[in-house]
């Protein structure tokens, strides 16, 4: 433990560098507790407080600022191979949607049964899927094969949304 404490009062006024039973006997007095705000620094820093008012404050914050926090979501959209016009504006669009709401998007394709032989034909739909919605997306990561799934992944682009 401490031998010395810096020790500043309940109104922020420094009393001064006192050994840490003295300044354990004044917060007591004074109806506070004695706590320690800054342990690492050369002589620590103690504060006479109600601390579990502190403590309660300290809650508070947590909770203000978990409650502004934003949380990223990674919503997918299924490709097919032989998915045809209509159908990939459609997913586009919903992509897009998902883009614009602030979320990532993941892109797949599963290949069911011999199709797999061509896995390669799908990369020139998964570029032009990127494409399609380079003004509000970011590539994060090109069309990977992983097993019999292709997989491709989208974030907001957030240096458009600035502008």
């Amino acid at each position: 433990m401490f031998e010395n404490v810096l020790v500043i009062s309940e109104e922020g006024e420094q009393l001064g560098v006192l050994d840490r039973l003295t300044a354990l006997k004044i917060a007591e007095d004074r109806g506070f507790d004695l706590v320690c705000v800054a342990p690492n620094a050369k002589t620590p820093v103690c504060k006479i407080m109600d601390f579990s008012k502190y403590r309660y404050d300290q809650i508070k914050k947590q909770k203000e600022a978990k409650k502004n926090q934003k949380t990223i979501e990674t919503k997918e959209i299924r490709l097919s191979p032989t998915i045809d016009v209509g159908d990939f504006n459609t997913k586009q669009k919903a992509a897009r949607k998902f883009l614009t709401e602030g979320n990532k998007v993941k892109v797949s394709c599963r290949f069911r049964g011999r199709m797999i032989e061509h896995a390669e034909n799908t990369i020139p739909l998964f570029t032009k899927f990127a494409e399609g919605l380079a003004d509000i997306a970011k590539l994060d990561q090109n069309p990977y094969l992983d097993g019999r799934n292709m997989f491709m992944h989208l974030s907001p682009n957030l240096d458009k949304k600035k502008k």
